[in-house]
């Protein structure tokens, strides 16, 4: 059975290099033969903001409903986007917000503090840009938008596997850089990882 995945790119401006990236991730996955959805979450129709909290239950759009049957669709989740202030841009965290609500991505255990994780036995790989080196990132700021999505959110909802690459600096850097990246990213989309 061939893997299935969702490409799913956070990134507001269309002509970024992470629309870049997110293209040859495909280009790889379409030719290793494995099925490909993606999400584009600028493409969106949808109100990010969570309105009432967790209170009460907004209405999904017709474009978050589609989304969830994609996420849940997909045996590997592959996330782009860039690092913006140590976290992810906010169109994304709105996106997060509405789509992996209680119900659908988890359930809250009665009477206690766990929960039932609903994406378990998937995989995921984070692709995000930095225009700082991943080094100082790790010891100067501690990875902050690396744990949020691996182990606040990833791992929340049950999936365990989640490998991320970085790439930077992009700021000042070159056309060779970005498009050795690009080559790199291909031959991740061909491996399915």
């Amino acid at each position: 059975m061939n893997k299935r995945i969702a490409v799913i790119v956070g990134h507001p401006d269309k002509e970024s290099y992470n629309f870049a990236i997110a293209e040859a991730y495909k280009k790889g996955v379409q030719t290793s033969g494995a099925e490909i959805q993606e999400i584009i979450i600028r493409d969106l129709d949808f109100n990010p903001n969570l309105q009432f909290g967790y209170r009460k239950r907004t209405k999904l759009e017709p474009d978050l409903l589609k989304s969830q049957e994609i996420l849940k669709w997909a045996d590997h989740l592959v996330w782009i986007y860039p690092v913006w202030w140590g976290s992810i841009p906010a169109i994304m965290k709105g996106f997060l917000d509405r789509v992996l609500l209680p119900g659908y991505a988890f359930n809250k255990k009665e009477n206690s503090l766990w929960w039932n994780k609903h994406f378990t036995g998937k995989t995921s790989r984070i692709i995000c840009t930095l225009d700082q080196p991943a080094w100082y990132y790790k010891w100067f700021y501690g990875n902050p938008s690396h744990n949020a999505m691996k182990k606040l959110t990833l791992n929340f909802i049950g999936v365990k596997k989640v490998q991320i690459t970085t790439i930077c600096p992009i700021r000042l850097s070159k056309k060779e850089f970005r498009v050795k990246w690009l080559n790199k990213v291909e031959k991740l989309g061909l491996m399915n990882k």
